[in-house]
């Protein structure tokens, strides 16, 4: 039994959390479902790799797909043995040690599970770098990670003169979306990007991927071996940098333990509900912790991953709905949203989709509903965070799927709803969410000050406000920074857009607190119509059906787009700044 299955210990406050009931959710677990972890399988991430490469070594494990529909394809023996190779290249030919940084700004891809398994097996340390980075962006990651190697898309390739100079990168390594596809169409991908003019010079020293396995390959042929490189699950696997919704973005230190036994967790919950034919598709991008810990846990269990490098228009994803039999997917809110305003969606969703996992940001009930209407199941909304690898809870696959709910805890991990003395909330109250288990993360990256704030005896305090129902359902009420007090009345934002998307005219919605001189702050939402002739009036008389008056937003923008994520989260911040630069408040 893990630690995270003992009594939980006290918070910094003093008060102490006692269990609740016998944990009411474990009535929702399988029959075959541990409510606590035994002893992890595998000694480190990279060990999960090599024993599910030898386990499904001839089926395809990793396909990229692009929007032309032209794929390329390895299976689970090429992707150990590439990884094998570049571990080789980072700690034989560069000499990188164990815990070194190593960091990737690439989109879905081959390349993606060639680099972070070989950097697992080597020992070093991963850093997840969105592709679309400013420049200011890219140096904080860099700088604060201390990263040493770099592999960069070609497509970005521009941006590096600006940013290696300034960082402790000592090898920039170049690589093409198209790489280790077949030959033909690898020439054919580039020669469009070329002619296209996607792909920029690069102006600094880099070595191209094929180089550094070929590098790697040497090593491994003259005698040495990654095999004998020692990680434990105690080692870090990934700083995995925040969202940084306020300020810079901080760097969650997750461990080999941490990620498996998530991998673990998820399989725990997943295990007697997983169809034969295990092919799922990966849309969101994988240096988002969401994508990369569900393409993880289909890599454990021999399952294809379908890459999509873009799902932006998500038109993009329509090859490969066409072209594989897609079991499982992964999807955000806006994502979900997109694909059923496409009418060859609409018109003919995957015949054998079997299980929609809902994470990221909250899944609102109208797409919810919309989804099961059009491919007949329900999305299982899950949550989770960057500090806890990512899962947390999820809506049981063999249980009751309660609307709005992000389900039920994991196995081994606690749930706590608290109010702002870290005392336990009653059922059915809201207070902020915390929780312990073997996936939350070690700490906060040279950030003892913002790991200190936001953990206490292994419990991590989520931010999230929350609360329970008697089975042990959890719902996710608000962040506790979005809400917005209307003259001493707490409101939250979530609940506000969750119903103005249930307008038929409504395709996105944004909603946020601006200063307001009579209530202190007031409600404003930002709203892109599906209908032009929808009115502000027509907002607010749908509100006023479900909201009480202080809920109404009082001030309805529409746009033509909403600020998003690249996962889909609307960009609160970026609808306040401006909004406070619009009322002269900046």
């Amino acid at each position: 039994m893990t630690d995270s299955a003992q009594e939980p210990g006290n918070t910094k406050t003093g008060a102490s959390f006692e269990p609740y009931d016998a944990r009411p959710w474990l009535k929702f677990y399988g029959e075959e479902s541990q409510s606590d972890l035994d002893a992890l399988p595998y000694k480190s991430f990279g060990d999960m790799v090599r024993q599910a490469s030898r386990e499904h070594a001839e089926k395809p494990a990793f396909t990229t797909c692009l929007p032309t529909g032209t794929t390329g394809t390895l299976t689970f023996a090429e992707v150990d043995t590439l990884s094998d190779r570049f571990a080789a290249y980072l700690r034989y030919e560069l000499g990188l040690e164990k815990g070194d940084r190593v960091a990737i700004q690439s989109p879905n891809c081959l390349t993606y599970p060639i680099f972070m398994f070989g950097a697992a097996k080597a020992g070093c340390v991963l850093v997840n770098i969105n592709p679309l980075y400013t420049v200011p962006e890219i140096d904080h990651a860099l700088n604060d990670s201390g990263a040493k190697v770099l592999l960069m898309i070609d497509m970005f390739a521009d941006k590096l003169p600006q940013v290696v100079p300034k960082s402790q990168v000592q090898t920039v390594v170049i690589h093409s979306v198209a790489d280790f596809f077949p030959t033909v169409r690898r020439f054919i991908v580039r020669t469009v990007q070329k002619l296209k003019k996607m792909v920029p010079k690069c102006e600094v020293p880099a070595t191209t991927i094929n180089e550094a396995l070929e590098l790697g390959a040497k090593h491994l042929a003259a005698g040495k071996s990654v095999d004998t490189i020692e990680v434990s699950q105690d080692d870090l696997l990934a700083l995995q940098y925040t969202g940084g919704t306020t300020g810079r973005s901080k760097g969650a230190m997750l461990t080999h333990g941490n990620l498996i036994s998530n991998i673990q967790q998820s399989y725990n919950n997943l295990q007697n509900s997983l169809p034969d034919e295990r092919v799922a598709m990966t849309a969101l991008p994988m240096y988002h912790i969401f994508a990369l810990g569900v393409s993880g846990i289909f890599f454990s269990l021999g399952g294809h991953n379908v890459l999509i490098p873009s799902p932006r228009p998500v038109a993009n994803l329509k090859p490969a709905f066409e072209k594989y039999d897609i079991r499982f997917f992964s999807g955000v809110n806006t994502l979900f949203n997109g694909l059923l305003a496409e009418d060859w969606f609409r018109e003919a969703p995957p015949r054998n989709l079997e299980i929609t996992i809902g994470g990221g940001t909250a899944v609102q009930d109208a797409t919810a509903e919309r989804w099961r209407e059009v491919v007949g199941h329900p999305i299982y909304q899950a949550y989770g965070l960057t500090e806890t690898s990512p899962g947390v809870t999820t809506n049981p696959l063999n249980g009751p799927v309660k609307m709005g709910s992000i389900g039920i805890p994991y196995a081994s991990t606690w749930c706590r709803i608290v109010d702002e003395d870290g005392n336990p909330m009653p059922v059915g109250e809201p207070g902020e969410l915390v929780v312990k288990g073997p996936q939350v993360m070690k700490g906060y990256w040279n950030r003892p000050d913002a790991t200190d704030e936001a953990m206490d005896d292994g419990w991590f305090f989520t931010g999230d406000i929350a609360k329970m129902d008697d089975d042990g359902y959890f719902y996710i009420v608000d962040r506790k920074k979005d809400m917005v007090l209307v003259s001493g009345f707490n409101v939250y934002p979530n609940e506000v857009e969750d119903v103005i998307a249930r307008h038929p005219g409504v395709r996105e919605v944004g909603v946020v607190g601006v200063p307001d001189d009579e209530t202190g702050e007031a409600v404003r939402a930002y709203v892109v119509r599906a209908d032009e002739s929808v009115t502000e009036d027509d907002i607010r008389d749908h509100c006023r059906q479900s909201l009480t008056s202080y809920k109404v937003p009082r001030q309805i923008v529409f746009r033509e787009e909403i600020p998003l994520t690249p996962v889909g989260k609307v960009l609160r911040k970026d609808l306040r700044a401006e909004a406070l630069k619009e009322l002269g408040k900046a």
